[in-house]
């Protein structure tokens, strides 16, 4: 057994809706998209040789993030401008709690609202 630090990654996709306030391009307007969000732990391996199971992962993220924006208008689930930006705080500090203890954390997040468009969120940017 080693006890090396190890980043495992996995990845969502859910649809929603959103416009943008206080903006002047196309945005303003009522628009969706595809989001891709990559969710990263960090940690020690444990006694399987796993830093987390993929399927414990899968079941936080899904109720904490994905059952709560999948096919939702965002602008009546947030009390902020839904920005790319502001989602990753949000899904940040949603899932901080959940994803971390003593033998792995949080580590990064980042939100795609295109195939060439996405914003990195990192634990070190959080707490800075």
């Amino acid at each position: 057994m080693h006890n090396k630090l190890v980043d495992v990654t996995k990845i969502f996709t859910f649809d929603s809706a959103h416009r943008l306030e206080n903006y002047e391009g196309d945005c303003k307007y009522l628009h969706g998209h595809t989001y891709k969000l990559e969710i990263t732990v960090r940690g020690t391996v444990d006694h399987r040789g796993m830093v987390i199971d993929f399927n414990d992962l899968k079941t936080a993220v899904k109720e904490k993030v994905i059952n709560i924006l999948d096919h939702r208008y965002l602008n009546e689930i947030f009390p902020f401008n839904p920005t790319c930006e502001n989602m990753l705080v949000w899904i940040f500090q949603e899932l901080e709690p959940v994803l971390t203890n003593d033998c792995h954390r949080l580590q990064r997040v980042v939100l795609w609202e295109t195939p060439t468009s996405f914003g990195t969120l990192d634990r070190e940017q959080f707490y800075a």
